[in-house]
């Protein structure tokens, strides 16, 4: 029997991606290793009828629930879109809520977040989930300690990960743990990822969230920031595109779009440069220019604070790499 044994739970409107980046990254570390210390994967679910994962894309279960008894070495639940708002399987909260026994490492991947907190497994634990529905965990599940920022999160035997593909940084850090860095690092090229994300998910985020009124004065200062990005944009300035008081608009922007006019601009000027960073060669402070940060050192002190690398890191780890 293969000395590394992962199950992991599927359910209808599962996200695909969610259960095929972890499998793909223990399926590649197997061709590094030795024929009695190899991963085998099987997926889990209520019955073994076929089910579709939100994409369309039919499954089926290896094993059903009552087929997948337990000593496995690895247990996870993989996401789906509806998780947030929707009631489980009362079948598949029994499984969930027993993966501490049948499991020596359990957890989640993205929303798959939300089925750990039905079945009771977050409260007081460290936990991650979608940046876009870390909120939402928070709230129906306060005892839990939701870090919305993190890529993974391992609390004891507890893992969680971050949206989607984060799944492959939760696997990688696994095969890391057992295998060590140099088997992560082989297996992170073959898939072409990056071996190590540093910093956090936000990086990988559209920040921007358009106001529910496209028309609204908040939402053409919006508009107006994007798309002048290089220039300056003071409080005073901003009023003045809508015909507002500065401190009318620092009120109503914060009251619409849940932060200052100030961390807007910053957050524009940050997603921008990254662009710039991952699809282009310009020179770093051509990027500082163009996006508005005056200068290539304060690019880097906004970048350091914000996302925890500096540009030239930034450009580095995530550029995608060249013809091989």
């Amino acid at each position: 029997m293969p000395a590394r044994t992962v199950a992991i739970v599927i359910h209808e409107g599962v996200q695909a991606l969610d259960l095929a980046g972890p499998v793909d990254v223990f399926a590649e570390a197997n061709a590094y290793l030795a024929a009695d210390d190899r991963y085998e994967v099987r997926l889990v679910a209520a019955d073994r009828q076929p089910l579709r994962a939100s994409n369309g894309m039919q499954m089926l279960a290896d094993l059903a629930f009552e087929e997948a008894v337990g000593g496995y070495d690895v247990a996870l639940v993989a996401g789906g879109p509806a998780l947030p708002g929707a009631e489980p399987d009362p079948r598949l909260t029994r499984w969930v809520r027993a993966m501490p026994e049948c499991a020596e490492i359990y957890g989640s991947i993205c929303t798959g977040a939300f089925l750990l907190g039905h079945a009771g497994l977050l409260d007081g634990r460290r936990v991650t989930t979608h940046w876009q529905i870390s909120g939402a965990l928070a709230t129906r599940f306060p005892a839990a300690r939701v870090e919305s920022d993190a890529i993974y999160i391992r609390d004891g035997r507890l893992v969680t990960s971050a949206g989607v593909t984060a799944g492959i940084d939760l696997a990688l850090a696994l095969v890391g743990e057992r295998h060590g860095a140099d088997v992560a690092l082989k297996v992170a090229k073959r898939l072409v990822v990056v071996a190590q994300r540093q910093g956090g998910q936000s990086q990988f985020s559209p920040y921007l969230a358009a106001p529910a009124d496209r028309d609204s004065p908040i939402a053409r200062i919006q508009a107006h920031v994007m798309a002048n990005v290089a220039a300056r944009h003071t409080l005073a300035s901003l009023a003045a595109v809508v015909g507002m008081s500065a401190r009318n608009l620092a009120r109503h922007f914060v009251r619409e779009a849940g932060v200052t006019p100030h961390e807007f601009v910053e957050r524009v000027r940050v997603d921008a440069a990254r662009m710039l960073l991952e699809g282009s060669d310009r020179p770093l402070k051509t990027v500082a220019y163009d996006c508005g940060f005056g200068s290539a050192d304060r690019m880097r002190i906004v970048f350091s604070a914000r996302l925890g690398v500096t540009p030239a890191q930034y450009r580095a780890n995530f550029r995608p790499a060249g013809p091989r």
